[in-house]
């Protein structure tokens, strides 16, 4: 599963999934999707849920085990794209090699690094199997309070 969190974040909001279908703008079945990991919630939904209430990206996506206090965060590509590029180059990886491991191609990868495109949940979950000290907080530029 992608997002370990979700749903135990919910409830422990005692939220149920018919209340967060107006924050995400979609209908009671895709929120189940994402939480039985039948869907994957896209990055800026999942932004946008820890926005709301205060969770940490790396808490939701069970990179840590402890919730930490960021400040909101806004989406910004350029940034993204220049964290992405720097723990590539930290950890001695090719545009090509991070491609293979994520299961796209070079140029769909090279579009992340540019700023074209916000990468992709799954994508970025995946970076965190393949990078040390990885945060995905971090990554997206969210800053600790």
């Amino acid at each position: 599963m992608i997002i370990y969190r979700l749903k135990s974040t919910r409830e422990a909001l005692n939220l149920k999934q018919k209340d967060l279908t107006a924050l995400f703008g979609v209908t009671y079945s895709t929120i189940s999707g994402w939480e039985t990991n039948k869907d994957t919630i896209p990055l800026e939904q999942l932004i946008k849920y820890a926005n709301k209430y205060h969770y940490s990206l790396d808490y939701l996506f069970g990179l840590k085990d402890t919730n930490e206090n960021y400040e909101e965060l806004t989406i910004d590509l350029k940034l993204i794209a220049q964290n992405l590029k720097k723990i590539r180059k930290e950890n001695n990886k090719t545009q090509q090699q991070i491609a293979e491991i994520i299961n796209t191609s070079q140029s769909a990868y090279a579009h992340y690094e540019n700023s074209r495109y916000l990468i992709p949940t799954n994508f970025l979950f995946n970076l965190s199997k393949i990078y040390k000290n990885f945060s995905i907080d971090e990554i997206l530029g969210r800053k600790k309070i």
